[in-house]
């Protein structure tokens, strides 16, 4: 449990939880944990079973995606104050990419069990950040749209296919 001033503080300036009364940062800032990590040390494995989220306090985390056996390619810094591994907190399938920490690093992890418990016990909290995390998840499928469209389109004029034209 991690419900210092400091740590309520940060959660306020994280913009998951922007929406949140005190109340409910305090309901959810109860149920953290933290976790520190070395740099370069691996955090977990693409294809590792999971069910936490961290949210980055400190340093700077790298995820990354296996192209072949030996080439990985760095797909996102996660930087202070932004969270990775929600699809595994919520549908406990397997990791979709690996982490490592960049720099010496702090998280703050929520687990399915502690989720569990915020649900049971706080169900306003766990509404509003359930609620959060969807308005995150339409930002990101929006982005990642766009990342298609560009790559396709990046393909297509690879090929020699005038794209311009309609």
């Amino acid at each position: 449990m991690v419900t210092s001033p400091e740590t309520l503080a940060f959660l306020r300036e994280v913009r998951l939880f922007s929406a949140f009364t005190d109340p409910d940062l305090h309901a959810i800032a109860s149920r953290l944990r933290e976790r520190t990590l070395r740099k370069r040390q691996v955090l977990f494995r693409e294809g590792a079973p999971g069910d936490e989220m961290f949210i980055v306090r400190r340093g700077t985390m790298l995820v990354s995606k296996e192209i072949t056996g030996k080439v990985e390619q760095v797909l996102v810094r996660v930087d202070a104050g932004d969270f990775f591994g929600e699809m595994s907190l919520l549908d406990g399938s397997p990791r979709s990419a690996s982490v490592q920490a960049d720099t010496d690093a702090t998280l703050l992890v929520l687990g399915r069990e502690s989720l569990q418990a915020l649900t049971d016990q706080t169900p306003h909290a766990a509404a509003v950040f359930f609620y959060s995390m969807v308005q995150v998840f339409i930002e990101r499928l929006r982005r990642s749209t766009l990342q298609v469209a560009e790559a396709t389109r990046w393909g297509l004029e690879a090929t020699g296919l005038d794209v311009e034209s309609r």
